[in-house]
């Protein structure tokens, strides 16, 4: 399907504050960047580079005053995205080596704390995507998705005893649980069209017979319609934007996913 996706930042900012932004999509498996456009005001220069994950970022520096950011593209994406049921575990040793920091704890995901859990979780599944999904239905039926409910990333420990968080919770939780059982797993943040609240979105990825899957547990179903931003170990690396420095007041998130006719395309 053919999408139209926009996002639209504003600041407030009492002093130059440097930014580092990440609000470009790149094409990919899943998806076609046809065009897109990026806009600063005022204008102020950026410099573009490519992280450790692949990921567009931008650096700037925000001058004082009102400041926005307005972001827009049109993306050729998945109309489903795939599932395969029975895909095998790979082995440690014969992961990729740039998949293997994504078998490790990180700020958000701590596995170390959840073997016995993804055990329980997982018991009389075949090891690989079987697991992963016994963790996605787990989720939706344990941990109560609620958008608005956490401001802050917490950890996925944190989740667990709380029972409800935001999409980015559920992800942290997914994915220190994949962990937990030798299942390279990794955030990521986008648009998902049809969300409801619209704003953007956080699900993960597991890595199984020897690519990435997706996985949802905020949503009932898991269809199409995900346009990807970024990837990373949990939500430290995949922030839209980090500002360092006296802290800026943000006076604007808007995200709008529109679906388009294949003639307006």
């Amino acid at each position: 399907m053919w999408l139209q996706t926009r996002c639209n930042l504003a600041f407030d900012i009492a002093v130059p504050t440097p930014f580092i932004l990440m609000l470009r999509p790149r094409s990919g498996a899943n998806q076609w960047v046809a065009s897109e456009e990026y806009k600063l005001s005022p204008s102020v220069p950026a410099f573009e580079f490519t992280d450790g994950y692949g990921n567009l970022c931008q650096r700037l520096v925000a001058p004082p005053g009102a400041f926005s950011i307005r972001t827009s593209a049109r993306v050729m994406t998945a109309d489903q995205l795939d599932r395969a049921p029975g895909a095998p575990l790979v082995a440690v040793q014969d992961l990729p080596n740039a998949v293997l920091s994504f078998l490790l704890p990180s700020r958000y995901c701590e596995s170390e704390q959840f073997g016995s859990m993804a055990a329980e979780i997982t018991v009389g599944n075949v090891l690989g995507y079987d697991q992963v999904s016994a963790i996605e239905t787990w989720l939706r039926s344990n941990i109560s998705f609620e958008p608005g409910s956490s401001a802050v990333a917490v950890t996925a420990t944190d989740v667990n005893a709380r029972g409800y968080g935001v999409c980015r919770d559920l992800a942290h939780l997914g994915i220190a649980l994949c962990r937990a059982l030798c299942i390279p797993a990794r955030m990521v943040v986008g648009y998902l069209h049809g969300l409801q609240p619209m704003t953007l979105h956080a699900w993960f990825e597991a890595y199984v017979d020897g690519r990435w899957y997706a996985f949802d547990p905020t949503q009932p179903v898991l269809g199409g319609g995900y346009v990807t931003i970024g990837y990373g170990r949990d939500a430290a690396d995949v922030a839209i934007f980090s500002q360092f420095g006296q802290p800026v007041t943000q006076t604007l998130e808007d995200v709008q996913v529109t679906q388009l006719a294949d003639a307006d395309a």
